[in-house]
């Protein structure tokens, strides 16, 4: 029984992983680092809690919950605002995406307070509905709708008419 426990989760951790890192990523703006602790905390905390897999209705929904819950304590952290300085290396991979509209986006992304930036991945990244979106962060639907409103608002006013741009490319 232990085993088929493990080996369920084992299963469960190949599938999502891409997908929580990717979330991860979002989350963070791009810090690579910090996106696979984000990603490798949620999977212990995942596995610490997966003998009670079955009261979970949607395992993958909880672990992207949980992922949001980690980096918003995350950010409460004082080392959370530290950054490391380095150069970004001159070879980026060519995987068809513009690499200015990713700069230009994880950037914007940056600039919004925590909240309001796992708001906007919930709700457009993850495509997730207002009443999944104010569950996952423990907020109203109101709550979600006006951070959403007000985090879009920022966003169009730093990324100004570039984005426009950026999206008929």
């Amino acid at each position: 029984m232990r085993t088929s426990r493990a080996d369920e989760f084992l299963e469960f951790a190949s599938a999502r992983t891409g997908q929580l890192f990717r979330s991860a990523c979002l989350l963070t703006s791009g810090d690579v680092h910090l996106a696979e602790d984000l990603t490798q905390e949620t999977l212990g905390k995942m596995y610490a809690l997966w003998g009670r897999v079955a009261r979970i209705g949607n395992p993958a929904a909880y672990a992207q919950t949980v992922l949001v819950r980690t980096f918003l304590s995350h950010q409460r952290r004082r080392s959370a605002t530290e950054r490391p300085l380095g150069e970004l290396p001159d070879h980026t991979p060519d995987d068809g995406t513009d690499p200015l509209l990713r700069i230009a986006l994880l950037d914007a992304l940056a600039a919004l307070p925590p909240k309001d930036r796992a708001v906007v991945v919930l709700r457009y990244w993850e495509d997730r509905s207002v009443e999944e979106t104010a569950d996952a962060l423990h907020t109203s639907s109101a709550a979600v709708r006006t951070r959403c409103t007000r985090a879009l608002g920022k966003l169009r006013q730093r990324l100004g008419g570039s984005i426009g741009e950026f999206a008929t490319r």
